[in-house]
């Protein structure tokens, strides 16, 4: 009997490479295997300009590039998996080896089945070796788990481990915290109430973050900064009464005044809001948005662009320029522009001139064509960002140009978007990468607004 390998071999299905052509050097010190069903499957998917051909081509340049800087060498023996230059990975460097199969399986029909053959086909050759399936695809992992063969998703993509731990944006003090910081500072400045104290190592706070004293004397702060021991903390202002609002609105419960106070503060520049169905987002937002355009004139115009994932059968394609076919995605903005465009005097004339006016500060963009602007004094808003892998989404945040501020709405409840789950979504992903930085904020909306029917309804089906 052979001494098995130190190493794992990792074969590697088309779906992994077409959702991440960097996880060929994911796998550390273990070792790849790129089926040749694989390859006629990138050869396949290469041409087009969508999201999963870009990730063909590039999953296929790498593959060239190894193959290249590996002249000389055998491929049978495997190629060195090093990273190429330019390729940055927050996980450790790749060591391993790649090998390809390098003779005809005896597969037969389904492309699944030609990879299976091959892995079977490879622990044959290498009979100490540790051999593994990985695939997004989870009935192909049920057939070779049939097979013996182990199998498991592709999880290096994951922003946290557990959505469960993902950060929320918001905390609760203990009721004693005043008495618990005896060398709290306290001044007033330009209107607004600041304190400074000096934090226990239990008040461990992320930049923006919203902190909340319930009770009698509650108290809603946020945190502006951290310089050495000591923390900088803001009142919030209150947009709860009919004399505070925003375009109008005023916040229904606490989350809303905290996604009101982040949307309003220019110094915050990336705002991310997570919820379900009726908690608030897309008003929040537009109603934030409208403010800062139409009376601030703090950013030239509101741009809004989504994701077109269908939920149910796709209708066809639409008719139209680019605004015109993004449109009937677009029934959220619709909605709640019926609400904030609802002047009390001037009758239907008066609606139709508000309707036409905020129409004219309010564009509507596809993600098709996003690659390459750059977006200047603009009030960006992305909706169901769930559906955004993390590479689109960097995409769509690397468009500001200076004075613009990006805010995207989502609920990973709501994944539509094939191999995306609420750890690999582009929205988890955004929310973890940019809790740490100074001018982000995140909030997560428990509470829904839009009517009991509508409650019951999302705690019942």
């Amino acid at each position: 009997m052979p001494e098995p390998h130190s190493r794992r071999i990792y074969a590697l299905d088309t779906n992994v490479l077409l959702h991440d052509p960097t996880a060929l050097f994911r796998f550390e010190e273990h070792d790849v295997f790129i089926p040749m069903t694989v390859l006629e499957e990138l050869d396949e998917k290469k041409k087009g300009g969508s999201e999963v051909s870009r990730n063909a081509r590039q999953a296929s340049r790498f593959l060239n590039e190894l193959i290249e800087r590996g002249n000389g060498n055998h491929i049978a023996d495997g190629l060195p998996l090093a990273l190429p230059e330019g390729v940055k990975l927050r996980s450790g460097a790749a060591n391993g080896r790649l090998y390809f199969q390098t003779r005809t399986g005896n597969g037969h029909g389904k492309a699944d089945n030609q990879i299976l053959a091959a892995i079977l086909e490879l622990r044959e050759q290498k009979p100490g070796a540790d051999v593994a399936l990985v695939s997004k695809d989870i009935n192909l992992r049920i057939k070779a788990t049939i097979y013996g063969i182990a199998a498991e998703d592709y999880e290096n993509d994951r922003a946290l481990d557990d959505f469960s731990l993902l950060y929320t944006g918001s905390a609760e003090l203990p009721a004693d915290f005043w008495d618990s910081h005896p060398e709290l500072r306290s001044w007033s400045e330009r209107g607004h109430t600041f304190y400074e104290i000096k934090p226990h190592q239990d008040e461990s706070w992320q930049p923006n973050q919203c902190l909340y004293l319930p009770g009698e004397n509650s108290v809603e702060l946020r945190v502006l900064e951290t310089t050495g021991d000591r923390t900088r903390l803001a009142l919030l202002n209150d947009y709860t009464g009919s004399a505070h609002t925003v375009w109008g609105i005023s916040a229904r419960n606490r989350e809303q005044n905290f996604a009101l106070n982040v949307l309003m503060d220019p110094e915050v520049d990336f705002v991310t809001l997570l919820g379900t169905a009726g908690t608030g987002k897309t008003l929040l937002a537009l109603a934030a948005g409208l403010a800062q355009v139409m009376d601030q004139q703090r950013y030239r115009e509101i741009i809004m662009t989504r994701a077109t994932v269908s939920v149910g059968e796709d209708i066809g394609f639409l008719p139209g320029t680019e605004e015109e076919k993004m449109t009937p995605w677009m029934g959220a903005l619709t909605d709640n522009l019926e609400v904030l465009a609802n002047p009390e005097d001037g009758g239907s004339w008066g609606r139709q001139a508000t309707n036409d006016l905020l129409a004219s500060r309010i564009k509507i963009r596809s993600l098709n064509f996003m690659r390459g602007r750059t977006f200047f004094n603009r009030y960006l808003i992305i909706d169901e960002a769930q559906n955004l892998t993390p590479k689109q989404m960097k995409t769509l945040i690397t468009r500001a140009g200076p004075g613009t501020k990006i805010v995207c709405l989502g609920n990973v409840e709501q994944i539509d978007t094939p191999y995306l789950t609420e750890t690999t979504s582009g929205l988890t992903y955004a929310v973890d990468r940019f809790k740490s930085w100074t001018h982000s904020a995140h909030i997560t909306l428990r509470r829904g607004e839009r009517s009991r029917l509508a409650d019951f309804a999302s705690e019942a089906l």
